[in-house]
């Protein structure tokens, strides 16, 4: 239930950001409202007081104010912001980012893939894998490099829940399937 209710909110954040024309750009909106959610979950006691029936409305505006105009964030971000300290949704904020940075990304062409290598990749190495990737997927890709030494070489990508196994490892885990066949 709670992932349907964050879905909601974080569709319909995307729906104004993608729709408005006065607001922040996309990859924007996604990184003010990062920014926010680390605050308010990084925060036990500010999330305290904006999850707090106790402390009225108006007080919780007057501190988000102050909050996301010290931070520069956006009048969209911080409306949506209210809107969800006023509906007692605070503890959905992870969530909601979450699917939001999906949202934004399905609707702009853009992909997230996880690269993991048996060594540290060099800048063209990435570049090359990069643009395969994107050639493979038809989109635009955002990757995430790492180090999974067990590989002992090639790399595995995972897009989703694909997972393109492109390693030493992986091949040889082949192999010794079908011989054994």
């Amino acid at each position: 239930m709670a992932h349907a209710v964050a879905s909601r909110y974080a569709r319909a954040l995307a729906d104004l950001v993608l729709d408005r024309k006065a607001g922040p750009e996309p990859e924007e909106a996604v990184r003010q409202l990062t920014v926010l959610n680390e605050l308010i979950t990084g925060s036990p006691e500010l999330r305290l007081v904006l999850s707090s029936p106790a402390v009225k409305p108006a007080r919780k505006r007057a501190l988000l104010e102050r909050l996301t105009d010290a931070l520069g964030i956006a009048a969209l971000i911080r409306n949506f912001l209210y809107v969800i300290v006023d509906r007692r949704r605070t503890a959905l904020l992870p969530e909601i980012r979450e699917v939001f940075r999906e949202v934004i990304d399905e609707r702009t062409g853009w992909v997230e893939a996880q690269i993991l290598s048996a060594r540290s990749l060099s800048e063209a190495e990435r570049e090359r894998i990069s643009h395969q990737m994107a050639l493979l997927t038809g989109k635009q890709v955002r990757c995430n490099f790492g180090i999974k030494q067990e590989l002992i070489g090639g790399l595995v990508a995972r897009i989703g829940s694909t997972i393109y196994d492109g390693s030493v490892q992986g091949q040889l885990e082949a192999l010794r399937r079908r011989l054994m066949e």
